[in-house]
C-alpha cells in the first residue's frame, strides 16, 4: 500500500469521524488522556532526577527531606491534570457542559496533589527542624499537626466546591451554621491544642525531660511532644 492510499484512507477515517461527533470527542478525550499520563511520567522522572542531582550537593542536603517526604512526587502529579485542563478546548465536538465537568474534575485532581504537597512539604520543614538545637527543648509537632488539619478541611471544602461547580464561601457560610457541632467533634483536638500551646509557651515540658505519672504508669525520659499525645519511654 503506497502512501497516496493511506493517505485517502486517513482522509476517509477523519471524514467518518466528521459524521459521529461523539466518537470523534471521545478519541480526542482518549489521545488528550495518553498524553497527560505520558507527561506526568516525565515530569515525574525529570523532577526526581534533577533532585536526586542537586541532594548531592553539601549546601543542598535539605532537599533530600523533601524528596523523601514526596513533595516533589506530589508536584510531579499534578501534570496529568494541568494538562487535560489546558488542552480540553483542543477537542473537537465537545459540549460545552462536557468541558466544564471535565475541567472541574481536573481542577479538583490538581488542588488535591497540591494539598497533598503542601503537606509534604510541612512535614519536610519538620524533620529539618528536628535536626536543630531548638527542637531539643521546643517541639512545633503539635503546631504541623494542626497546620495540616486545617488544611485538610479547608482542601476537602475547596474540592468539594470544585466538583459541583460552586463557590467555597457558600460552603463555608454552611460551616458557620453548623459551628457548633463542629466545635463538639473537634473539642478534644482544640484542648490539645491550648494545652500544647501552654506548655510550649511557658517551657513547662521539654523532649529529654524525666517524668513520673504513676496513674497512667508514665515513669522515664519525654522522647515526643505531638497534639494529642506525649511519648514517654519508660525506664526499665
Amino acid at each position: 500500500m503506497d502512501i497516496k492510499q493511506l493517505w485517502l484512507n486517513a482522509q476517509d477515517l477523519w471524514g467518518a469521524l466528521d459524521q459521529h461527533p461523539l466518537l470523534h470527542a471521545s478519541l480526542a478525550l482518549v489521545v488528550l488522556l495518553v498524553i497527560a499520563l505520558v507527561l506526568g511520567r516525565v515530569a515525574r522522572y525529570l523532577i526526581l532526577h534533577a533532585s536526586r542531582m542537586l541532594g548531592r550537593q553539601p549546601a543542598l542536603h535539605w532537599i533530600n527531606d523533601f524528596r523523601h517526604n514526596k513533595v516533589f512526587q506530589r508536584l510531579a502529579q499534578m501534570t496529568p491534570s494541568l494538562v487535560i485542563q489546558f488542552g480540553l478546548h483542543l477537542v473537537p465536538e465537545l459540549s460545552k457542559t462536557a468541558m466544564i465537568f471535565l475541567g472541574n474534575v481536573a481542577l479538583a485532581f490538581t488542588i488535591l496533589f497540591l494539598m497533598l504537597a503542601v503537606s509534604a512539604l510541612l512535614s519536610a520543614l519538620l524533620d529539618i527542624y528536628a535536626r536543630t538545637e531548638h527542637a531539643r527543648t521546643r517541639s512545633i509537632k503539635g503546631y504541623v499537626q494542626l497546620t495540616k488539619m486545617v488544611l485538610y478541611v479547608f482542601g476537602a471544602i475547596i474540592i468539594v466546591a470544585t466538583l459541583i461547580d460552586r463557590s467555597p464561601l457558600l460552603l463555608l457560610s454552611g460551616l458557620g451554621a453548623m459551628s457548633a457541632v463542629i466545635l463538639l467533634v473537634y473539642k478534644d483536638t482544640l484542648l490539645s491544642f491550648v494545652a500544647s500551646v501552654q506548655l510550649t509557651s511557658n517551657d513547662m515540658l521539654r523532649v529529654g525531660d524525666w517524668i513520673e505519672m504513676p496513674q497512667v504508669g508514665a515513669d522515664g525520659d519525654v522522647v515526643d511532644i505531638t497534639l494529642h499525645t506525649v511519648k514517654v519511654q519508660n525506664y526499665v
